[in-house]
């Protein structure tokens, strides 16, 4: 899909499908039969309402698709984005194949023409790569995004870019996290990481198997041993032209659990498909570094993906076997599917000691932040107050919304073992905060952030502006991080 920028009012608009954002309770003066609509009831506005019109007197567009926007009061570049998802993929079931998506003076600032079009491209995502009998092939070929002539064209198109950037990087992600395992080992993600930094011209390391024993990765390479498919550990690295004028290295560490099965504690049949998406932690880093190699942000970025399969194979980890982790600290393992946290245990050390000053982890951690926060919000778990304002800001500037979770040292005494330094479970209660606690062990003192995104890294039915499946979560907020440091 072609990604275009136009500086021209609505009535000069030619294509064959215009969009335009109705507000609910706010006629448009400019066109008076709208009110016709309004007064009929069939058009309120509301949050994601679609009506489609053939009849377009005053305007050169043979279609209008007016989007509901709910109360202009609360719209933002967040609502936006849902807005554009969903409009696009009403377009598209329409057979759409030009779109402009116009926007007015008030909604022609930088943030929501990059919303627009991130709106946009995710909506235009689709999983159906492996069906051989698709539906039929309707596919947008532009997408523009029209503003008032007289705006800013050289911020605008900054806008778009940067808009366009994030998008495709976001369906990246999505496009990793719904590879089936069969066709994305961690030895096969790891050639895609290659492949996509070797494009965008970043550094990219993959340590194998041999050289994380060198190492003495123990927590790492226990959970792989149950699976005929080597680990890596995937380094990608950003550096700006320009050395940062502050000391800081951003470490973005992603679980990458190519397929887990539970290992020895295996995992109930029923939804184990989806074990799949247990990599999209490591995704969103690998996305996240493909916009940001495009962007250019003024600090340097590394990101770490520890890749590795969870299988219940002959020489898998059993309940109650100790591993000794890269730190030196060692882990008695009661539960082989509390396997996340202990490749990330490796991956937050070795970041560490690549001198990354501060650290986000992201992972499909635990199904307890499911319970606590249900598929809306991502748990976010920190230990210094400056960073993870930083990351709350961030993430509601881009629409992922995050909730604070607590650290409080009680949940310590949880983890004690009487034959290892620490158990890699807490019990059944405040699984997620348990998780988060001992992860905390392997940060240090290093400034750091944990989102576990279990509950939001998979969309089990589709939305209006998404389709069913991988959502990418993470990668915007992570992207909005790194440009706003």
């Amino acid at each position: 899909m072609e990604i275009k920028l136009d500086l021209k009012s609505v009535p000069e608009i030619e294509t064959d499908t215009l969009i335009m954002v109705a507000f609910e309770g706010k006629r448009d003066e400019r066109f008076p039969a709208f009110s016709q609509l309004y007064d009929s009831g069939e058009l309120t506005g509301k949050p994601l309402e679609l009506t489609l019109l053939h009849q377009t007197n005053g305007l050169k567009a043979r279609r209008l698709l007016l989007a509901g926007g709910g109360k202009a009061e609360k719209f933002s570049s967040a609502e936006l984005r849902k807005t554009a998802g969903a409009a696009l993929r009403h377009a598209k079931a329409k057979a759409a194949r030009h779109v402009v998506f116009a926007l007015d003076a008030d909604l022609a600032g930088a943030e929501y023409i990059a919303a627009a079009v991130e709106g946009a491209i995710l909506g235009d995502f689709e999983p159906d790569r492996y069906k051989s009998e698709k539906e039929p092939p309707t596919q947008v070929q532009t997408f523009t995004v029209a503003v008032p002539p007289g705006t800013d064209s050289q911020n605008a198109a900054a806008a778009l870019h940067r808009g366009q950037v994030i998008g495709e990087s976001q369906n990246f992600t999505r496009g990793l996290v719904n590879e089936p395992a069969n066709r994305l080992t961690p030895t096969l993600l790891a050639e895609e990481a290659r492949k996509m930094a070797g494009e965008q011209g970043l550094e990219c390391e993959v340590l194998d198997q041999s050289r994380m024993q060198q190492l003495g990765m123990g927590s790492l390479l226990g959970v792989a041993m149950g699976s005929a498919e080597p680990p890596v550990l995937i380094v990608l690295r950003y550096r700006p032209i320009t050395p940062a004028s502050v000391p800081a290295h951003l470490g973005l560490v992603g679980k990458g659990v190519t397929f887990d099965t539970g290992g020895i504690s295996i995992k109930p049949a029923e939804g184990m498909e989806k074990m799949k998406y247990d990599m999209a932690g490591g995704a969103a880093m690998i996305g996240a570094m493909r916009a940001l190699a495009q962007l250019k942000p003024a600090i340097p970025v590394t990101a770490l993906i520890p890749a590795v399969e969870n299988m219940p194979g002959s020489r898998a980890l059993r309940p109650g076997d100790i591993v000794t982790s890269l730190s030196g600290k060692t882990v008695e393992v009661l539960n082989t599917d509390a396997e996340g946290r202990l490749i990330l245990a490796d991956a937050l050390t070795y970041a560490r000691r690549l001198g990354c000053t501060h650290l986000v982890d992201a992972a499909t951690l635990t199904g307890a932040i499911v319970v606590a926060l249900g598929h809306v919000n991502i748990g976010a778990f920190a230990t210094d107050e400056n960073l993870v304002e930083k990351v709350l800001r961030s993430a509601g500037a881009e629409g992922e919304k995050m909730w604070r979770m607590p650290l409080d040292e009680e949940y310590k005494e949880l983890l004690k073992s009487a034959f290892a330094d620490m158990h890699n479970i807490g019990g059944r209660h405040g699984g997620a905060i348990t998780a988060a606690m001992f992860l905390r062990e392997f940060a240090d003192t290093t400034p750091w952030v944990h989102l576990d995104i279990a509950g939001t890294a998979w969309l089990d039915d589709p939305k209006p502006f998404l389709s069913k499946g991988p959502s990418g979560v993470g990668v915007r907020t992570l992207v909005n991080l790194a440009m706003n440091w």
